[in-house]
């Protein structure tokens, strides 16, 4: 009888084949599915919204072809990074994050009044946007570092202070809306070392007296925070119809976009709204609206779906964490798309003020679609690690 025997070459190929098997299965197809349809779906509406446009779409729909195929390379790269080896990091992260925050206000060039991008010849970069997962990476690092060290109070006040250094620079570009967001992600971190509710009731009557100060008592004496357009978009959503040709005017246009594509939508030709430039910022903070124009009921709800479909995986990659610091990085990534997707759709239909968030995987733009592009990466590199790959 005849024993065969595999070969060291054979040993080592066996290996990497069960490698690569291992690796793909431990890929969450369903996410990278959702991303896929909305991605897709963005190439198709920004074409239809600038049609129009000073250069028609083609420019519009290249730039975020390339946007896109550099985000993959982006998702790619952060979901075979080890995700551990950040948590040791995060002085060294956010004075990075700081660092390029000041480059912006040295050289960085500035569009409609707002100092945010860091001009890269054909293409600009905004650091503010990548901050947001760079917020949540740091704040997941430093409550872990000092979770069994400090008082729940005081470590919820030193993140808090943490939060509010770079939350300050940004707002100060002017950029109120991803200021937001770098608080919004403070809370899902709160949320997921258990910081106790009191806490969040504390800063929730705190909020309630820092909006009157700065909407209502300030301006009366004379000393605004706000621009005054600033100030006009964040009050315009409770009555859109007190001011329709200023403040209103974007609110309400939305509405009568989503509106008039009623059940299965109007088509491309029918989208007056978007292609004859009613509609204001119809390939960012707006698209959302076209959507509804264009596929109606349907195809907001979809793009709905598609959101829920991506925080449930995210929720889901969060609840079967390997450590404690990843739970929290994808707790904190599934608060930012939460928070995002919320508020964009929200100001759309006019629940929410105009605050200039976009619409993840959606809203055209070459910053946020990396950044976005990186959270999933993370969030798959998490759920290999569950896996021991």
């Amino acid at each position: 009888m005849t024993t065969l025997t595999q070969t060291p070459r054979a040993h080592q190929h066996n290996a990497v084949t069960e490698r690569a098997r291992g690796v793909l299965g431990s890929v969450d197809w369903i996410l990278l599915a959702a991303v896929a349809a909305l991605s897709a779906l963005s190439l198709y509406t920004i074409d239809v919204a600038t049609a129009s446009d000073f250069g028609g779409s083609g420019f519009y729909v290249n730039r975020q072809a390339v946007f896109l195929v550099v985000g993959v390379v982006v998702l790619v790269a952060a979901a075979v990074f080890d995700t551990e080896r950040a948590q040791g990091m995060p002085w060294v992260l956010l004075g990075s994050l700081l660092g390029a925050l000041a480059v912006v206000y040295a050289i960085g060039s500035t569009v409609n009044g707002s100092r945010r991008w860091i001009d890269l010849g054909p293409f600009s970069m905004q650091p503010s946007e990548m901050g947001k997962v760079l917020m949540i990476v740091i704040l997941a690092g430093l409550a872990l570092e000092r979770v069994g060290e400090m008082e729940p109070g005081r470590l919820t006040l030193f993140l808090g202070g943490i939060t509010v250094v770079p939350a300050i620079v940004v707002f100060l570009q002017p950029d109120l809306g991803t200021a937001l967001v770098y608080f919004a992600v403070y809370i899902g971190v709160l949320v997921m070392i258990l910081t106790p509710w009191q806490h969040f009731a504390v800063m929730g009557a705190g909020l309630v007296a820092v909006v009157l100060v700065v909407m209502v008592v300030l301006p009366a004496v004379g000393l605004p925070v706000l621009k005054e357009y600033q100030q006009g978009r964040l009050t315009s959503f409770i009555d859109p119809t007190a001011d329709p040709d200023g403040t209103g005017y974007q609110i309400n246009q939305a509405k009568i976009a989503i509106g008039s594509g009623g059940a299965a939508g109007k088509g491309r030709e029918g989208a007056t709204q978007a292609t004859n430039e009613f509609l204001p910022e119809h390939q960012t903070d707006f698209i959302f609206a076209v959507v509804g124009e264009v596929f109606g009921f349907v195809g907001t709800a979809g793009v709905v779906a598609l959101f829920g479909i991506i925080i449930w995986r995210a929720l889901r990659i969060t609840a079967r964490a390997a450590t404690q610091f990843e739970q929290v990085v994808a707790g904190g990534l599934a608060t930012l798309f939460i928070f995002q997707a919320f508020v964009n759709i929200g100001m759309n239909i006019g629940i929410m003020p105009v605050t200039g968030i976009p619409l993840p995987f959606m809203s055209y733009g070459g910053s946020h679609t990396l950044t976005n592009m990186g959270a999933i990466g993370i969030l798959l590199a998490i759920n290999r690690r569950r896996v021991g790959i």
